[in-house]
């Protein structure tokens, strides 16, 4: 058994104090639904993109912070197949693998062991437990997260108090509950109605990215020829953001603005995830 003098003892009891206080709350948002409706009667069957969601996961828990996984009514996410792809993991095939042995074990995708908890939960334990939100794509967020008046709510929180608000892909769709109107504002996006641009958004005049038109257009395919009702760049730019996009399709970018750090596309979610991280050592 190996002993220590008390100095020794109390700079070790200190040093661990310390790496305790370092660990912050991530919520992690995503959406509970695993189809989105497509114009006319299509439906394409989504979920949560495995890299977006599980590439920033991993950094966050090996860098010893706690991970809070949620869903509006605290079911179950389930993962877009398409995403199940090491061309997502710069095509290393251990890469995926990881991140899908990672993402097994945290039983995420369980219908009766996932940990998820409901945005009803995560009020009740309080708004100011929790210190950055990150928000992975996958179409899914298209279908709820942008008009969730409880993830709202959260949102409009974590604005005023300026605290970590981060969002990837089609993730960033879901500013738009934070709207008065987010409900009918959609639905006029949905239906193809003249959209007026809101006058009391908080995000607006923000600098921000989402998934790009381009990209929509250029990733058709994975619609089952398909096609969406909106896309997300015109949504946000409509609604007051200010949009930027990388200069080829598929290139990572980063947009940050104040509290919030947005990503375009499945390329960008790493950077994302290591400017939440930077923010913890300011």
């Amino acid at each position: 058994m190996k002993f220590f003098s008390k100095s020794v003892l109390a700079s070790l009891i200190f040093a661990a104090g310390s790496q305790m206080a370092a660990a912050e709350n991530i919520l992690v948002v995503m959406s509970d639904k695993d189809q989105l409706k497509l114009k006319g009667t299509d439906v394409y069957q989504t979920g949560f993109y495995l890299n977006e969601l599980m590439q920033p996961v991993k950094l966050f828990l090996d860098a010893g912070h706690d991970v809070t996984f949620v869903t509006p009514k605290g079911l179950a996410p389930t993962m877009d197949k398409v995403s199940d792809n090491a061309i997502f993991f710069g095509g290393n095939e251990q890469s995926l693998k990881e991140h899908k042995k990672l993402l097994n074990s945290l039983k995420l995708v369980d219908r009766v062991e996932s940990p998820v908890i409901s945005l009803s939960r995560v009020e009740q334990i309080g708004y100011d437990r929790f210190d950055a939100i990150y928000v992975p794509g996958g179409h899914a967020p298209m279908n709820d997260l942008l008009k969730d008046k409880q993830l709202g709510s959260l949102l409009t929180y974590f604005h005023n108090n300026q605290k970590v608000t981060a969002l990837v892909c089609h993730g960033p769709i879901a500013l738009l509950s934070t709207l008065p109107n987010a409900t009918q504002f959609s639905s006029s996006l949905a239906s193809g109605k003249a959209t007026e641009k809101p006058q009391d958004w908080i995000y607006s005049g923000y600098k921000m990215t989402v998934f790009s038109n381009d990209e929509e257009e250029a990733g058709k395919g994975w619609l089952g020829g398909g096609e969406m009702k909106f896309y997300p760049q015109t949504a946000l730019e409509l609604a007051g953001g200010e949009y930027s996009q990388s200069s080829e399709i598929w290139y990572p970018n980063v947009v940050i603005d104040r509290e919030l750090i947005t990503g375009q596309n499945p390329a960008s979610a790493v950077i994302v995830a290591q400017e939440i991280l930077s923010r913890f050592d300011k």
